[in-house]
């Protein structure tokens, strides 16, 4: 008997030891039994989790869900988490890590990786950070996965590095500074160690978490950061920006020069701006019909990117069907391509097909064809704004009077049309901008690439600064 117990008592020593040290590397372990919530701790209104068919089912008061279980003694540093999950429209809910357990309040220390496909916000607030984003530092505005469907998961953290992707694609890639850039109420998140938590944010958010498992990865000094100054300063103003909730979003992106979706999305992840892909639609282009719409729509479908119809001259409206467009995340259009009052077609970009008759009448036109535009064609945004022919281009900031700008600006808020702020060539003026946000219109970056190279929308950063650009400034898409 006593050889029993005292059997039986190696027994459970052994098991807790295994249990309670951090496992090898090469491990997955479960952190969900399945069946109970054995091993998790929620703080306030614990009855917002339950356990339903296998599921940790999180809707109801705001409650986090930490685990406290013993698995590494619940205290992770470098590791890979993987959960299974699935959002019911319109759910907003997210995984903490290098958190610690909270009784009340949002989580004060750790980072949290958003869970949000298709949340707008409640009351004034607008939420725009969706699935995948480690939120308020590296956000990401278009989720590439569906409410209604379960989705994988996987977060990495080693060293400096942060990766976060869904269902096998990475949609982040961070590398935390010496010093990082944090909101006041932010200022916990950052690097160290700790456990996991899941959220529920509120009765009308239902999202569901199972298979739930952590892969601890060897502990090692966290590595120098080597990357140049130029790339470390870079990096500091994107997350100043992503700290002041600005959307940073491109939404003037082709893929030109070949480069391919998958080089766009490395980009992407490195510059910490989500894209907008843009097809040219029209007589002349690449689509012309909406099975040619429809067919670059499902070509990015899965992707954390929008999707864009550029609508190329005046005869596009009749080209393509209410319902195609309708499929696009937004379409834009400028005012390049168009026929004067004498029959010629011109594309100002084209110096030969250019006629300037006369400055001010040409001016007092284009702006007739830029309202026109706006009032007639369906479109969400007026790209390459201001956009002068070489032959006038000098003349800018005297063709471009208060008076025309007031029309265009006008114009555009009028029609609910947010205007482009254009890193290509580099319009409109910081002039026009400043007088468009005195009168309330809204804008967009956009790059229009001619090639591979995408840079990092710097003429539009500089006039964020410059302009005193805030989020309430911008126009994002709203989800499909």
């Amino acid at each position: 008997m006593r050889k029993t117990v005292f059997q039986w008592m190696g027994l459970c020593l052994l098991v807790t030891t295994v249990y309670a040290c951090p496992v090898r590397s090469s491990e997955w372990v479960s952190l969900f039994d399945g069946e109970t919530l054995a091993g998790w701790k929620a703080g306030e209104n614990q009855e917002t989790f339950s356990v339903q068919d296998g599921m940790i089912v999180a809707q109801g008061r705001r409650s986090h869900l930490f685990y406290v279980g013993p698995v590494a003694d619940h205290d992770f540093t470098n590791f890979e988490l993987k959960a299974e999950v699935k959002t019911a429209p319109k759910a907003n809910s997210g995984i903490y890590f290098h958190t610690t357990f909270q009784e009340t309040d949002w989580p004060k220390k750790g980072y949290e990786v958003q869970i949000n496909n298709t949340h707008l916000g409640s009351g004034s607030w607008r939420e725009l950070k969706k699935t995948g984003s480690l939120y308020a530092v590296r956000n990401i505005f278009k989720s590439p996965v569906k409410d209604n469907e379960w989705f994988t998961m996987h977060v990495k953290v080693q060293g400096r590095r942060i990766q976060t992707s869904l269902n096998d694609l990475l949609v982040v890639d961070y590398i935390e500074p010496d010093d990082p850039i944090r909101r006041d109420e932010n200022v916990g998140c950052v690097l160290s160690h700790g456990t996991f938590a899941l959220q529920g944010h509120d009765p009308d958010s239902k999202v569901c978490f199972r298979n739930i498992r952590v892969k601890v990865l060897p502990d090692a000094p966290k590595p120098k950061d080597t990357r140049p100054q130029s790339e470390i300063d870079y990096q500091k103003e994107i997350s100043k920006l992503s700290a002041a909730y600005f959307p940073l979003v491109d939404l003037h992106i082709h893929l030109k020069g070949g480069l391919t979706i998958d080089e766009a999305l490395a980009k992407s992840r490195q510059a910490g701006i989500t894209y907008g892909i843009a097809q040219n639609c029209g007589l002349g282009f690449p689509v012309t019909n909406d099975e040619g719409l429809k067919r670059f729509i499902k070509s990015l479908e899965g992707k954390p990117v929008f999707v864009a119809m550029q609508a190329e001259g005046r005869e596009w409206v009749n080209l393509f069907s209410p319902e195609a467009i309708a499929q696009c995340d937004y379409v834009f259009t400028d005012a390049m391509t168009f026929t004067d009052h004498k029959g010629r077609r011109m594309r100002l970009w084209k110096p030969d097909e250019v006629h300037v008759d006369d400055k001010q009448q040409f001016m007092d036109m284009l702006v007739g064809k830029i309202v026109t535009i706006m009032k007639d064609e369906p479109i969400d945004i007026y790209v390459n704004p201001t956009f002068l022919p070489a032959v006038i281009a000098k003349e800018y900031d005297t063709l471009w009077t208060r008076e025309r700008m007031e029309k265009v600006i006008r114009a555009a808020i009028e029609n609910d049309v947010a205007i482009e702020i254009n890193s290509r060539y580099k319009l409109p003026s910081p002039a026009f901008i400043k007088l468009a946000k005195k009168m309330g219109a809204k804008f967009t970056f956009g790059t229009n690439n001619g090639d591979a190279e995408l840079g990092t929308c710097e003429y539009a950063r500089e006039m964020v600064w410059e302009c005193n650009l805030t989020k309430d400034d911008m126009f994002i898409p709203e989800p499909r």
